[in-house]
C-alpha cells in the first residue's frame, strides 16, 4: 500500500494536467461537475472501485466501463484523460487525482470547502446561513459545503474549514459545560 504522500506526489501532476487542459478549453467548471459526479459513483460503488484498481482486469475492459459510465454527454477531453489514466496504469489513483483537481478548482475560484456535520439534514436556508458565516470568517468568494449527518449530535452543527473547527452542536455545548463543572 502506498503512502498518502507518495500517492499525492503521483496524483498531483495528473490533476495539474487536467486543470491545465480544462483551463485551456475554458471547461474548468464542467470538468469539476464531471469529477464530482465520478467521485459520487466511486464512493457509492465498491464494486466499481475494485474493478478499476484490479490489475488483472484487461485495460480494454476498464476503458469500456469508463466509456459506458460517462455516457455520450461527457466531455471528450475528460473521457480521454480517464482513458489515458488506464493506459498509464494510473487509474488506481483516480480518486486522489479527482480530489486534487477539486482542490485546484477551489483555489482557482477562491472557494473554501466547509465540512458541516449536523444531527439532521439542513434546509436550504440553513445551508445559506452556514455559507454566509464561513464567507465572513474566511473572506472567500464562495463556499462549497460537504454535509454529513451524525445523529449523536442531538442538535446544532459542527463546521470544519481547513484546520478551524466551529462546534455549535448541543453535544459540544454539553461537553464544555461538563468540563466547566468538573474543573470548578
Amino acid at each position: 500500500m502506498t503512502s498518502k504522500i507518495a500517492t499525492s506526489e503521483i496524483a498531483n501532476p495528473y490533476a495539474q494536467a487536467l486543470m491545465s487542459l480544462a483551463q485551456a478549453r475554458n471547461l474548468t467548471d464542467r470538468c469539476g461537475e464531471e469529477v464530482r459526479s465520478l467521485l459520487g459513483l466511486l464512493s457509492g460503488s465498491e464494486e466499481l472501485r475494485s474493478f478499476l484498481i484490479n490489475p488483472f482486469v484487461k485495460l480494454e475492459d476498464k476503458k469500456a466501463v469508463i466509456t459506458r459510465i460517462l455516457g455520450d454527454g461527457a466531455d471528450t477531453y475528460f473521457r480521454n484523460f480517464l482513458l489515458l489514466l488506464v493506459d498509464r496504469r494510473r487509474i488506481s489513483l483516480l480518486e486522489p487525482i479527482c480530489q486534487q483537481y477539486l482542490t485546484l478548482l477551489r483555489q482557482l475560484k477562491q472557494t473554501v470547502l466547509a465540512e458541516v456535520v449536523s444531527a439532521v439534514s439542513l434546509t436550504e436556508a440553513q445551508q445559506q446561513s452556514v455559507r454566509e458565516k464561513v464567507i465572513a470568517l474566511t473572506n472567500a468568494r464562495e463556499v462549497e459545503l460537504d454535509t454529513k449527518i451524525d445523529r449523536d449530535l442531538i442538535g446544532g452543527v459542527i463546521i470544519r474549514v481547513g484546520s478551524q473547527v466551529i462546534d455549535a452542536s448541543i453535544r459540544g455545548q454539553l461537553r464544555r459545560l461538563s468540563l466547566r463543572l468538573t474543573s470548578g
